[in-house]
């Protein structure tokens, strides 16, 4: 990949400006104001406006923000006055109120927060300095700035040097070589269709291949150096093309072969630790077949891009694990364009969402794309999607109309009965409405003024004869996730808890 300058920039006089500072700092609070707003913040009745004023109950302080989908310019009342804060003690303020708020400590997360906000800054800088790719499908994905809009340090790094991170991030237009092991034959294990690896070099007689992410593998140097040294291990050096990161960090795509890799990353990325966990390599096939049976079934447009399998060495079975990916073409109606959904929420360059000439009609067609088959899926075959924003593509035509969805991530998709039909249309619900309609709605809102984005969403899940949608359309309430209460309490990321929302579909 171009080497990217981590030197901050500087004026013609050669002192640092701070424009990448404030700009990071907007960023970076946005989501930490959506979290605390959301999960623990107490509006007052007589604060509407532009600037509303919620009250925090953990330490009886009063926080106003301007509003919006990005909410901005935090301030808190002190002596009479209001006066702004700015990151590093907005942070402060949320730590001391979780604390009161739950009566737990966290060294952790306000640390994460930090990092979450630097890490934005160092992207800001190097996106400065170089040059976004021409293909579009691939410039939505590496557009991810914000990220999660309701998770406290979404773009948080592990804490570690900027040096180790940056040369392997979307957000800075990566691209990079993958490194080629030799896994001894006999310590190799790995399930499903992998034949995709095979085609990525040649490995020596009595060993077989195996990508490597090379962040991965300084995060493990010490952990293997053993299997190195006693020949379990073997270096073949590199793919003999860069690889593109997606938005997920540590899934990558190579255009020209249409190939997608998903590997294990020993990193915190939002809520967890982005390994490729044993329990769930181990259900992905049953898993990623009842998918694929679910929209063969369907018939199309929408599609299914299948986790066809894995490959790992028997003694880093978790760490050193990569799963293989259908690609695009393969699966696009002729002459469409994917994008990630996440990425139109983001608001990329080029984004269809922005110049839709009938916001109307365009969001009718995304509706027609995207919802049918999650709830489809969920219906007829039992198949709970993990269809929020970063698991979504759509493909829209030559006129940027929405023609085609598309769905991934075998790892994250739930199966009827091994949860219940209850919890399974809760999280279907929070993915798809909350997740990703509300705000693809809520961009699509603010770039066309006066549109009202619920009554076609409720038109089209009335068109569908679930029994849950009748109790969707009038309940007063949506489940939202508490990222913020889940990070701080310490629980696991797979352990979603959730608290009422108000309900934009609700007739009332």
């Amino acid at each position: 990949m171009d080497r990217v300058d981590l030197k901050p920039p500087t004026d013609a006089a050669g002192r640092p400006t701070d424009d990448i500072g404030r700009r990071a700092d907007a960023y970076a609070a946005a989501p930490l104001l959506n979290c605390l707003l959301r999960e623990v913040a107490q509006p007052l009745p007589d604060a509407a406006g532009d600037r509303p004023v919620h009250r925090l109950p953990g330490t009886g302080r009063l926080l106003r923000v301007r509003a919006g989908r990005r909410p901005a310019d935090p301030e808190v009342h002190v002596g009479g006055a209001w006066q702004r804060i700015g990151h590093t003690e907005l942070v402060k303020l949320v730590a001391e109120e979780l604390r009161r708020h739950t009566g737990q400590p966290n060294g952790d997360l306000p640390a994460e927060m930090i990092d979450s906000r630097d890490t934005v800054a160092a992207l800001l800088t190097a996106r400065a300095r170089t040059t976004a790719p021409e293909d579009p499908y691939v410039r939505s994905e590496q557009s991810l700035i914000t990220g999660h809009p309701y998770h406290p340090a979404p773009k948080a790094r592990g804490g570690g040097p900027v040096a180790a991170w940056l040369p392997y991030a979307p957000e800075a237009h990566a691209r990079f070589p993958l490194v080629l092991l030799g896994v001894r034959e006999d310590q190799v294990a790995e399930e499903g269709d992998t034949r995709a690896l095979d085609a990525l070099g040649t490995a020596p007689p009595g060993y077989r291949l195996l990508p490597a992410h090379p962040w991965q593998l300084d995060l493990l140097a010490r952990d293997l150096a053993p299997a190195f040294a006693d020949g379990r291990l073997l270096r073949l050096g590199t793919t003999e093309y860069d690889v593109w990161p997606t938005a997920a960090v540590r899934t990558v795509y190579e255009p020209a072969r249409d190939m997608f890799l998903k590997f294990s990353l020993d990193v915190r990325i939002t809520n967890d630790i982005r390994r490729l966990w044993r329990h769930d390599l181990r259900r992905l096939c049953r898993t990623d077949t009842a998918a694929r049976t679910a929209f063969g079934a369907m018939g199309g447009p929408a599609a299914w891009l299948s986790d066809r399998g894995y490959r790992t060495a028997a003694f880093a079975f978790e760490e050193l694990a990569v799963l293989t990916r259908d690609g695009l073409r393969g699966h696009l109606l002729p002459g469409a364009t994917p994008l990630l959904a996440a990425g139109l929420a983001e608001d990329f360059e080029g984004s269809p969402l922005t110049a839709a000439p009938d916001p109307d009609a365009w969001w009718e067609a995304y509706l027609r794309q995207v919802v049918p088959p999650v709830l489809t899926a969920f219906g007829d075959h039992g198949v709970v999607l993990e269809a929020h924003l970063q698991n979504s593509l759509v493909a829209v035509d030559a006129s940027g109309m929405p023609v085609q969805a598309l769905f991934r991530d075998a790892e994250g998709t739930k199966l009827l009965p091994e949860v219940s039909r209850a919890a399974g249309w809760e999280r279907l619900v929070y993915c798809l409405v909350v997740n990703h309609l509300s705000e693809i709605a809520a961009a699509l809102a603010e770039h066309h003024p006066g549109l009202d984005p619920w009554p076609a969403v409720r038109r089209e899940l009335a068109r569908h004869g679930l029994p849950e949608i009748p109790a969707l359309l009038a309940a007063p309430t949506l489940p939202g996730k508490t990222n913020l209460l889940l990070r701080w309490t310490g629980a696991d990321g797979a352990d979603a808890r959730y608290l009422p929302l108000p309900n934009p579909l609700a007739t009332g």
